[in-house]
């Protein structure tokens, strides 16, 4: 028991520093990038973003130790699913007969679809309880993408990996897609007022995803996509009035605690809004 422990503790240690590794090279990139943006205001912000983004930072670690673990099984298991048991819906000689890159590429469009209706059903009444720690940062920087709870984190990878693996693509453009996405999303939730102008109309900029966190009932219901807006365009979702600069979170009643918002999802009172009108 005792030589478990201790091992566990050197897990959690080595998890640590690789975190720290993780976010290291993101956080040069977003402090040059929001200094060329924002001059000395950007340190104004960051004063005011410390509380929120200690809380990410948190999350992100208790991810890592105890759910990450979880997806590197669960990625196996569903693999080892669709091979014994031929759930395959597309021959993978379809993904074959194209480069790597253009696979790639697809997989991504393909993940990204995928990922609008995942999103979509996240914020359905049953669903929203855990993707409200999401919601929940008011200030949202380009951490507020490790805020997820556990349960929406294992979700999110079962969904979107899962039917690319049973759409044929290979594990190599499964993974490509999910750090494509996941470092588009680090982009996208950082505090940048760009629209991207007639870009806009193809992928998401940090401005649309920005009014998806907006605390306004206009807002509900709109800019699901991370990378590609056309689908947010084709399926009537897409908003973005201007650069967002109105308050951002939600109105659900959890603590701004890492014990908060893990349990949130498991109280009664998470979804008190099946019986309201509202779904933010």
């Amino acid at each position: 028991m005792l030589e478990q422990l201790t091992q566990f503790i050197i897990d959690t240690f080595a998890t640590v520093k690789s975190a720290a590794i993780i976010i290291f090279f993101p956080a040069m990139f977003f402090f040059l990038l929001g200094l060329a943006v924002k001059k000395r205001a950007l340190f104004g912000d960051i004063r005011r973003a410390i509380p929120e983004t200690s809380l990410n930072i948190q999350i992100m670690v208790f991810n890592l130790i105890f759910v990450i673990p979880l997806i590197g099984v669960a990625s196996q298991f569903m693999s080892d699913l669709v091979d014994r048991y031929s759930l395959l819906l597309i021959s993978p000689a379809v993904s074959e007969s194209f480069t790597l890159p253009i696979t790639v590429l697809i997989a991504v469009f393909i993940g990204d679809f995928v990922g609008y209706w995942r999103h979509r059903l996240e914020h359905t009444k049953i669903l929203w309880p855990s993707h409200a720690v999401h919601h929940s940062d008011t200030e949202m920087t380009w951490l507020a993408l490790e805020r997820f709870h556990p349960i929406n984190r294992m979700t999110t990878f079962i969904i979107d990996a899962g039917i690319l693996l049973l759409l044929g693509f290979p594990p190599t453009a499964v993974l490509v897609n999910g750090w494509v996405r996941h470092f588009y999303g680090y982009f996208i939730h950082a505090d940048l007022p760009w629209t991207y102008g007639r870009m806009a109309s193809v992928f998401v900029s940090p401005a649309m995803h920005r009014w998806h966190h907006a605390a306004q009932v206009e807002a509900f219901n709109t800019n699901y996509a991370t990378v590609f807006s056309v689908f947010d365009h084709v399926f009537g979702t897409y908003r973005v009035p201007g650069p967002c600069d109105v308050a951002l979170g939600v109105t659900d009643d959890m603590a701004p605690t890492l014990g908060g918002q893990m349990i949130y999802p498991f109280q009664a009172r998470a979804y008190k809004r099946l019986f309201t009108k509202n779904s933010k």
